[in-house]
């Protein structure tokens, strides 16, 4: 035992030294990348685009914007390397700038993900009907390999919606998780010490059993979402709530069930989704773009300086930000 409290004691100082010094470069980082943007300011003319690379030539009055929704929909913040497969923040400006666009006629949202957290999900929903409502602009959906709980959540309200027959969608429901060791740690003698203000502070603990009550008060938080998940489909989808409850069970469908079940209108890969939308608008001669990063001048060169001085910064936050949330029971729309 006084050899295990000496290797803890050393792996404890260890961690102290290392976040010390990740703190001290942190600072270093955000200095100079703050004293450069704050240099050069002057020097470049501030533009914020979006790169749109084109598809299918055409006129530029009239656009069809693809925008990809690629893997876990989960805020991480902007920039490093975990935000390289989906950024939150970005994707739902994407959205806005669809929408402001006067020559953009529509939209098509490709989406191949196994959903994500219930406040992200949200939030691109909220963003996709003030483009159908207060824009006007219609938007379809491209479902890839999966596009399920969350993926499906945010293309319920669609004008339009195809998969391929072997796409994974569905999986309609929220689903909560924590972890509990307590019964390993009984094992090894680790006792915890926890001091509360409530007798729920501590709710979903991973040292503990979760008492009855906890559980009551948990699945009424996941039922309330769950709810809050079929009405969106009744509503995007105009179907029956007892029909959508009775499908959304959280099993999973593949393209040709999801059509059977109605929770797709057709079969169709990217290229039959671009050729079903130009026909239904009457948009032959549209021009199809989809939407990449964010570009401009000055923009332009300060990120590439901010992600060569911090984008280590921000990988070592985005690290920091995994680990204090990998034991966080959160609620989730995902697969």
């Amino acid at each position: 035992m006084e050899r295990l409290g000496f290797i803890m004691n050393v792996k404890r100082w260890i961690a102290i030294i290392a976040v010390i010094v990740l703190l001290f470069v942190s600072v270093g980082f955000r200095f100079i990348s703050s004293f450069t943007s704050m240099l050069l300011s002057n020097t470049f003319e501030v533009v914020d685009e979006v790169e749109e690379y084109i598809i299918e030539d055409g006129s530029s009055t009239e656009k069809i914007v693809v925008l990809n929704l690629e893997g876990v929909i989960q805020d991480l913040g902007g920039g490093g390397l975990f935000s390289a497969g989906y950024d939150h923040r970005e994707f739902l400006q994407k959205i806005e700038k669809a929408g402001e666009d006067p020559n953009v006629k529509g939209l098509i949202l490709q989406v191949d993900s196994p959903g994500g957290g219930v406040t992200e999900s949200a939030e691109i929903h909220k963003k996709l009907i003030e483009l159908q409502e207060e824009y006007d602009t219609p938007y379809y959906v491209s479902m890839g390999d999966m596009a399920a709980s969350g993926g499906y959540y945010v293309a319920a309200p669609a004008d339009k919606i195809f998969a391929l027959p072997t796409t994974i969608t569905g999986s309609i429901g929220v689903i909560m998780e924590s972890m509990n060791f307590a019964g390993l740690a009984e094992d090894f003698g680790i006792t915890f010490n926890t001091i509360k203000s409530g007798k729920h502070k501590d709710i979903m603990s991973a040292n503990r059993e979760m008492t009855d009550e906890e559980k009551e008060i948990l699945q009424d938080i996941v039922d309330e979402m769950y709810d809050e998940f079929v009405q969106i489909i009744v509503d995007g989808r105009g179907m029956d709530e007892a029909y959508v409850r009775d499908i959304a069970d959280g099993r999973i469908y593949s393209g040709n069930q999801a059509v059977e079940n109605e929770l797709v209108d057709e079969i169709g890969d990217l290229e039959e989704v671009i050729e079903a939308f130009k026909e239904d608008y009457e948009l032959d001669q549209a021009m199809v773009v989809e939407y990449g990063q964010y570009i401009g001048g000055f923009n332009m060169f300060v990120s590439k300086l901010d992600a060569l001085l911090s984008g280590k910064e921000q990988d070592i936050s985005n690290v920091i930000q995994l680990i204090r949330e990998s034991d966080k029971p959160r609620a989730m729309y995902l697969y």
